[in-house]
């Protein structure tokens, strides 16, 4: 779901939702990584960094903002850093962790986060002007 949405692509469920598990419904349902995906600038996101089985990908958004996703391909949970210049932030950004509906504080230069094996964290990053 967080890759599709960085990607702009087409939300399409191949499931009945009346008989879809609470868990997947929050999923399929995630306001905020919808509109990410809906965004009217409608640009899609590229890779812009990878190291092993760990990968940075970042879409511009309406009005200055960026999601970024930190991928963890591998079998175990590691730290992934996002650096502002890879991403296309100049300056500082509110982060805001769009699965978890958390702020993640402030990113000046780099953001690093925890991802589980086999995780995401998907933030969308706003500049502070």
């Amino acid at each position: 779901m967080s890759l599709w949405s960085l990607l702009a692509a087409p939300l399409l469920a191949g499931n009945d939702l009346r008989n879809v598990s609470p868990a997947i419904l929050a999923i399929l349902t995630n306001k905020e990584v919808i509109a990410v995906d809906q965004d009217e600038l409608g640009k899609q996101a590229t890779r812009v960094s990878k190291t092993g089985d760990l990968e940075v990908w970042a879409r511009p958004l309406t009005g200055g903002a960026i999601a970024v996703g930190l991928f963890n391909r591998s079998g175990a949970p590691a730290s992934i850093t996002a650096r502002a210049a890879a991403i296309g932030l100049q300056g500082s950004g509110r982060v805001r962790d769009l699965w978890t509906h958390t702020g993640r504080g402030t990113i000046n230069g780099e953001f690093s986060a925890e991802v589980p094996a086999h995780g995401v964290v998907m933030v969308r990053i706003d500049p502070v002007r």
